[in-house]
């Protein structure tokens, strides 16, 4: 599975604790996310993403099994993967975004 991330994943000390895999981050590759914008998940202080004028700076990454598990389950029961398509320096890439609920986003925009 390629996974675009976009919050606290891009964190190589959170992704690889989380995901339970030392040197996983080295694996991350720069994509955008155009036609969406990054804001606060409502009452929390983690992104999500919701659809709008803009583009969002983040990462992919091909993970599955075990890691991706660990992964699911820091991301929580207020995301669901969603497909997408972001834009690499090689082109154009389909991959899955944990997104919450719109109305769970509180539509102020995140720290880049």
């Amino acid at each position: 599975m390629i996974l675009f991330v976009y919050g606290t994943l891009l964190d190589a000390r959170v992704l690889d604790r989380m995901a339970g895999v030392k040197g996983l981050h080295r694996r991350l590759r720069p994509a955008r996310l155009s036609g969406f914008l990054r804001v606060f998940l409502r009452g929390t202080p983690y992104p999500t993403l919701v659809r709008r004028a803009g583009a969002v700076d983040g990462a992919l990454l091909r993970v599955t099994g075990a890691p991706l598990a660990r992964l699911n389950a820091y991301e929580g029961p207020s995301y669901a993967l969603h497909p997408l398509r972001v834009v690499t320096a090689r082109g154009p890439v389909r991959a899955v975004a944990w997104v919450a609920q719109r109305w769970r986003a509180d539509h102020t925009a995140w720290p880049a």
